[in-house]
């Protein structure tokens, strides 16, 4: 599949941090429907995952030639609180979409996490059945399962820590940190024994469009190059910023933040790009990298 300007790509649960950098990458690119439940831009229309009819009708009446589907609770103690919408949105969502592009007949590409690992070992390739320890990572697993069994020409991509989208959308660790500068401390206090691979949103969009016109189907871990713990992401982030002089970052345990983020997280949930290295379309930089380009949208925010 060689995507090009008549190629229509169906995108759903387009609305967040991570499908800003899809549509603003395919649709220069290729003809784009996208769509959610929550319509913050104008450039989507209203479609829901966990409602079979409403998903089938947006879908098909579009006539995509490939479906790429987003939709996702990611807020982990969101999902432990509300369990039947997780369910609903990640793991029935997903077979709903598979079940659509089987009978289409088109390639589906899910994107799904390293939240689906148990933590027990360091780090993870692409092969083997997992155990997640929340309930976000066992729905989302659940819609791995589904996307595999149900459509032939699949494609599941694992992202690690997700950063992008800049100081209005990133719901994630950068623009947590950030947020906290912007309110005036002076010590940032970050957790040392969460480890995990960033995986900064542009990158993986351009990576998904290069992958998905090899055809090579499967499930792949697509991170960023590297791994660290949020202190580590955390120290250099303030570095990127100029601020490593005015602002401390001091290590602390999960502990201290046990009542807020309540739900269970793995320990370590790096993972490494195996099969994509091993096929030789492995397009994703190192995370410092990544990490380099998308501080510059915070610098312009600070001086701005």
């Amino acid at each position: 599949m060689k995507f090009q300007e008549s190629t229509r790509v169906y995108i759903a649960g387009c609305g967040g941090m991570l499908g800003r950098a899809m549509h603003e990458y395919f649709s220069t690119r290729t003809t784009v429907k996208a769509t959610d439940i929550d319509l913050n831009v104008n450039w989507l229309s209203y479609a829901d995952v966990r409602d079979y009819n409403s998903i089938n009708d947006s879908i098909s009446e579009f006539v995509p030639d490939v479906i790429l589907n987003l939709a996702a609770l990611t807020d982990l103690e969101y999902c432990e609180l509300n369990p039947e919408n997780a369910w609903l949105t990640n793991a029935l969502g997903a077979e709903n979409i598979a079940l659509i592009a089987a009978r289409l007949n088109v390639p589906l590409v899910y994107i799904s996490t390293a939240g689906i690992v148990d933590g027990k070992q360091e780090i993870y390739n692409d092969f083997g059945r997992h155990e997640p320890l929340s309930i976000y990572g066992k729905a989302k697993y659940e819609g791995e399962l589904a996307v595999c069994g149900l459509s032939a020409k699949h494609f599941v991509f694992r992202a690690g820590w997700m950063m992008g989208g800049g100081p209005s959308i990133d719901k994630k660790f950068i623009n947590k940190i950030y947020k906290q500068i912007k309110a005036g401390v002076d010590t940032l206090y970050i957790v040392d024994d969460k480890l995990g691979t960033p995986t900064y949103t542009k990158s993986f969009a351009r990576s998904i469009f290069k992958v998905a016109e090899t055809e090579l189907y499967g499930v792949y871990n697509q991170v960023c190059g590297g791994s660290a713990s949020r202190y580590e992401v955390a120290v250099e982030f303030v570095r990127l910023l100029g601020l490593e002089k005015k602002l401390k970052v001091e290590k602390v345990g999960s502990e201290r933040f046990a009542l807020e983020y309540f739900a269970p997280r793995p320990e370590s949930e790096k993972l490494e790009n195996l099969k994509l290295r091993a096929r030789g379309i492995d397009f994703m930089p190192h995370w410092m990298d990544a990490l380099t380009e998308y501080a510059e949208e915070y610098k312009a925010d600070m001086n701005g």
